[in-house]
């Protein structure tokens, strides 16, 4: 009787991870920017799907229900104001659906102050931010990377 180890399981094999058409990962990647968790659940992967998917819609419907700004590419006065307008629309863009849904109903909140705003503007970013790491994690479960 053959003993296993309890160690981690063997790596995969360079040339096996080459043979992944791209398709295998493709799709599922541009549904998990779409709609936050859809890669997850393509890949067959439902319970990190599910928690990507409530994680994600909850953090961004809070934010808009804290009134938080969308961010908008513009340029500002200084660069770090350009950066963070930029890097904040890329971030608001990467919650998918969610960002392009809200965007076509028209939602839009002037910048002003305040602490609960400013914190739904977090939310709204955050979301984003998180849906990337999903968008990641699909694309290194899709490529054979990780299982």
């Amino acid at each position: 009787m053959a003993v296993q180890s309890s160690a981690s399981p063997s790596p995969v094999n360079p040339a096996e991870k080459e043979n992944i058409p791209i398709i295998a990962w493709l799709w599922p990647v541009i549904a998990a920017w779409l709609v936050p968790g859809a890669g997850h659940f393509l890949l067959k992967k439902t319970g990190r799907g599910a928690l990507i998917f409530v994680s994600v819609v909850s953090m961004f419907f809070f934010g808009l229900f804290m009134r938080g700004v969308m961010f908008t590419p513009e340029k500002g006065p200084d660069y770090l104001t350009s950066l963070i307008n930029y890097g904040g629309f890329l971030a608001n863009l990467s919650a998918g659906m969610l960002y392009l849904l809200a965007s076509m109903f028209g939602y839009s909140q002037i910048d002003m102050a305040g602490a609960v705003h400013d914190y739904g503007t977090k939310f709204l970013v955050t979301a984003g931010l998180l849906n990337i790491l999903a968008i990641v994690d699909t694309w290194e479960i899709g490529s054979g990377q990780k299982d």
